[in-house]
């Protein structure tokens, strides 16, 4: 019954926003572009949604999405080769629940986390 899941997580601004998920992840824009308040964006099948919510205070966010991979290494090296901060406390380990995984930080604090099953 159940067929997707996507997340929704909170920008201040959809030009910053943007810019980091296109121009640095290389997602691309998914639907219409044209709501000054929300922004779609998708990659290899997945979406992730996004709403205005200016008076974010991104060291108070807790929007966080875990999203799966079936080549992280990979992925941590272009990342890395982007220029892309990984998160101090999310380099690429493997963890006690059985995934390799790493996560990084948007512009508005939403955590990424990348993770491959071993």
């Amino acid at each position: 019954m159940l067929t997707a899941i996507h997340p929704k997580l909170p920008m201040r601004r959809k030009s910053v926003t943007k810019e980091f998920y296109l121009d640095q992840l290389g997602f691309e824009v998914f639907g219409v572009d044209n709501y000054d308040a929300y922004l779609m964006i998708q990659k290899d099948g997945i979406q992730v949604h996004f709403f205005e919510f200016r008076d974010l205070n991104p060291l108070e966010n807790y929007g966080q999405v875990y999203i799966r991979t079936n080549d992280v290494e990979k992925l941590y090296r272009q990342f890395i080769e982007n220029g892309i901060q990984i998160h101090p406390a999310g380099r690429l380990e493997i963890k006690p629940w059985g995934m390799k995984e790493f996560a990084i930080l948007d512009p508005d604090h939403n955590l990424l986390t990348f993770g491959q099953e071993l």
